[in-house]
């Protein structure tokens, strides 16, 4: 059964986008579709890094132990938050720690706003971001839209049929990035 990272980006006190990272890591469970593991950043609280974990002379167990997950696991959601357009500094913090450990890597993104808009505008940065080093983004995307209203704290759907419906769309497309990663 593949494993999938859940990355949970956002690090900001009172975030809701926490709350789509667990509604994902719950329907997959639902789904028996494959194993996930949280990596929330708001637990690991990594410091800025100054260099990228390959030229580190001593990185942190912390350090080594995100970075493991990140290769051992099959594919990696990310769910970022969208501030002003951008992602959250959390998140671009471990995209530059690690390097080879994307590479090639099956990546989804659900993208989160409180607005109206899904966090639409965050996927082009994002995207470009991981095209850079060689990541190997999924076409499929999930949005969300109005966090509070749409999900509750424990990542409960308000509508379940709409989100399980988008969802399944979303991880038909990693699933199909990662069956053909793992015939290379």
């Amino acid at each position: 059964m593949p494993h999938i990272a859940i990355i949970s980006a956002s690090v900001r006190t009172g975030r809701v986008s926490h709350r789509v990272a667990l509604y994902l890591q719950n329907y997959i469970a639902e789904q028996t579709l494959f194993s996930t593991e949280l990596l929330d950043l708001n637990q690991y609280q990594f410091p800025v890094f100054e260099e990228r974990l390959q030229y580190q002379t001593n990185p942190t167990a912390q350090v080594l132990d995100f970075a493991d997950k990140i290769v051992k696991a099959d594919g990696v959601i990310i769910v970022t938050p969208e501030y002003n357009g951008g992602y959250p500094a959390s998140l671009k913090n471990v995209i530059d720690l690690l390097y080879k450990e994307w590479h090639h890597k099956p990546l989804a993104i659900a993208a989160c706003s409180d607005g109206p808009f899904g966090g639409t505008q965050v996927i082009t940065s994002l995207a470009f971001t991981f095209w850079k080093i060689g990541a190997w983004l999924v076409p499929g995307k999930f949005h969300s839209s109005k966090i509070k209203e749409a999900y509750d704290e424990s990542g409960k759907p308000s509508n379940k049929e709409a989100s399980d419906k988008a969802a399944a769309g979303f991880l038909k497309e990693l699933i199909w990035a990662i069956d053909l990663s793992s015939k290379k």
